[in-house]
């Protein structure tokens, strides 16, 4: 995308060619992508497409092969851990916890990046309970939990970090419709805050109706970057994810609404 100097100014996170190779094959091919504060980006495309590894990328979880990656203006691997900790946070695929802590305790380790402030940290941690619809089982084991419950457990602790950059890798997935639909009016909200939120998710149409931006991955490159209006379309949709498609007018949020086709109608 072209920027002009006051675009460069809000930009966040800076990707110049990235690669990322596994036993040759390119996961990640020459990546070039810039994020900006106040704005909420999917990352969609098709199981392999490289929507993960380029949040492992960017938050500085994988060293890429080739290439940079710039966040706030430094070198991403010049950054220390703590002070990483508290620009950016991130919810992985697996935040499964392996150990018998609580629902509140797991939730509380995200202001451990932060100078203690009892008090804040007490409200922080509140509302994020609160906010993931978590708090009616602060107490429990996070090991005794469903799935989702552990997904809303993780989410809150990503929002109990409170950083500028947030990164979510598939925090649906595991979520029923309502929480899906909260998951993602919160994640649109830290953006309307000032956040830059990079966030993967398959479900085209979430995407559609939380994010300003869409970069849809193929085979480790950039297919389409804009806004879900110009990304959506069903000649793109078609093309990346080889299934027929429709693409509708959602009818209340005024976004695209994508629909899969029979392909047997034409036969």
């Amino acid at each position: 995308m072209s920027h002009d100097a006051a675009d460069l100014a809000q930009d966040v996170l800076a990707l110049d060619g990235v690669s990322v190779r596994i036993d040759g094959r390119a996961i990640l091919d020459a990546i070039d992508l810039r994020f900006a504060r106040g704005t909420l980006t999917a990352l969609v495309g098709p199981n392999g497409a490289g929507k993960s590894t380029l949040l492992a990328v960017a938050s500085g979880d994988l060293v890429p092969a080739a290439g940079r990656v710039r966040l706030s203006g430094a070198e991403l691997r010049d950054w220390k851990a703590r002070p990483l900790a508290r620009e950016r946070s991130v919810l992985p695929q697996d935040h499964a916890v392996r150990f018998g802590f609580s629902v509140r305790e797991v939730v509380a380790m995200g202001r451990l990046p932060h100078a203690p402030d009892p008090d804040a940290d007490g409200r922080i941690v509140d509302a994020a309970l609160t906010s993931a619809d978590v708090m009616h089982f602060e107490g429990r084991d996070v090991q005794t939990l469903s799935g989702g419950e552990a997904s809303r457990t993780a989410f809150a602790r990503v929002l109990a970090q409170t950083t500028p950059v947030v990164f979510l890798d598939e925090p649906t997935a595991a979520l029923d419709l309502q929480h899906q639909e909260s998951v993602l009016r919160i994640a649109r909200g830290l953006a309307d805050d000032g956040a830059c939120v990079i966030v993967v998710l398959h479900d085209l149409n979430l995407a559609a109706g939380h994010a300003d931006r869409i970069v849809m991955l193929q085979d480790g490159r950039v297919a389409a970057d804009g806004s879900p209006r110009e990304v959506l379309t069903r000649a793109t949709i078609e093309r990346v994810y080889a299934q027929p498609v429709l693409v509708l007018e959602h009818p209340t949020r005024g976004v695209p609404l994508v629909v899969s086709d029979d392909p047997r109608a034409d036969d």
